[in-house]
């Protein structure tokens, strides 16, 4: 840290819950004198932990409009249900401060547009918390790509398969749900845990065009294992004004665990990216190789702050908007389709039961190597598509 700089303030909304992740981020930071906590604010009781407790002199609120207004942080990190992001950034930026918004950033391309000319009205910036994106090993796929080393890029795709027992759609009244009070939460797998494995593909195609892609349509399949309102398992196919397509096959219905693969095929060789675990191989790796040195999004937002032109964002709001494309072509998604019966093994009990549809790893590889949706290849659950045509739906400005 440049002496001359002092350390920016820093408060966090949505302090429980995944808060508690940006807490363990912000201790050693605060520590160190590389910023300074000076407020958390959570609806319920802010709980002190052991890799992140509550700091002498920090303010704890429950409103977090007192809070801007009391303390005045020159950067928000918030971690909030979705659906409360625009309104509660809007508060943020107005009261002078950048931003560190969890993903998904916000729900439509509507709501992009409000925050960027909000953004801009304020001279203020906003990181997404996208972290993959800071990934050295995504930067090593990307210059491999440019370098040549697949050749020209037939196809991308993802393959991530997890377990979330009903735990996980008991954790919140918004969670599994599709809106709340008449706003978009959209809390599918796609738009929030494995929202990740989807924007690293969209890294990928940005690295092949340039610019961030210009999504045209989607086509969807989307299931369910329990009565919510969103999918928990998706085929997911994007088309691009340049470029191959993107094919998405997730699920958090899985006995098996996929960490989360984005393979890129190109007419010369194949790379393998694990977004979650950086590793990486390579056309000529005989195996997959961790490559260390991946960025912090907040120690990244804390550098360009002092210094702008030389520390670009690593996930600026501007970014996103493809993704955010997507939700917006989701929008309008019937109900996913609830696989039960023979179909699906339940396991455990209680908070832990979880169901696992059958076969569903073996379903989503084969997706993802032809580069189709389940009921192109003839799965016997799989349903009928959902197509949206997404022209003219990607913003012409960018933050």
């Amino acid at each position: 840290m440049n002496g001359s700089v002092p350390p920016a303030t820093v408060a966090v909304i949505g302090a429980n819950g995944h808060g508690h992740w940006h807490r363990r981020v912000i201790a050693p930071l605060h520590a160190d004198g590389r910023l300074r906590l000076v407020a958390l604010v959570d609806v319920g009781p802010v709980r002190d932990e052991r890799e992140a407790p509550v700091p002498p002199g920090v303010g704890v609120f429950t409103d977090h409009r007192a809070m801007l207004a009391a303390t005045r942080p020159e950067v928000v990190v918030i971690c909030t249900p979705p659906h409360t992001h625009l309104p509660i950034a809007r508060d943020a930026v107005a009261a002078g401060a950048d931003l560190l918004l969890e993903k998904p950033p916000v729900l439509s391309l509507a709501e992009h547009d409000e925050l960027t000319d909000a953004l801009t009205a304020a001279g203020r910036v906003a990181q997404v918390g996208f972290q993959a994106l800071g990934s050295a090993a995504l930067t090593a796929l990307t210059d491999a790509l440019t370098a040549g080393r697949l050749g020209a890029v037939t196809a991308i795709s993802t393959v991530a398969a997890w377990q979330r027992p009903d735990a996980y759609y008991a954790r919140a009244s918004w969670a599994g749900r599709r809106s709340v009070d008449g706003r978009p939460v959209l809390d599918g797998a796609l738009a929030n845990p494995l929202a990740h494995a989807v924007m690293q593909c969209l890294a990928v195609a940005e690295a092949l065009g340039g610019a961030p892609p210009s999504p045209v349509a989607i086509e969807v399949e989307r299931y369910r294992v329990r009565p919510i309102e969103v999918e928990d398992t998706a085929v997911l196919r994007v088309r691009f004004r340049a470029g191959p397509p993107v094919l998405a096959a997730v699920t958090l219905a899985s006995a098996r665990f996929v960490a989360g693969e984005v393979t890129v095929t190109g007419t010369t060789g194949q790379a393998v990216l694990e977004y979650p675990t950086d590793r990486l191989r390579l056309p000529g790796d005989a195996a997959p190789r961790h490559v260390p040195g991946r960025q912090g999004l907040l120690e990244n937002l804390l550098a360009h702050r002092i210094d702008p032109p030389a520390v670009p964002l690593i996930a600026p709001l501007a970014r996103t908007a493809p993704f955010t494309a997507l939700l917006d072509g989701l929008r309008s998604a019937p109900e996913p389709r609830l696989l039960d019966g023979d179909l699906v093994d339940v396991v455990g009990d209680g908070h832990e039961r979880a169901r696992h549809v059958r076969g569903v790893v073996e379903v989503l590889r084969r997706c993802a190597d032809q580069g189709s949706l389940p009921s192109e290849l003839g799965v016997p659950w799989a349903v009928p598509a959902y197509r949206a045509d997404l022209t003219g739906r990607t913003p012409d400005h960018h933050q």
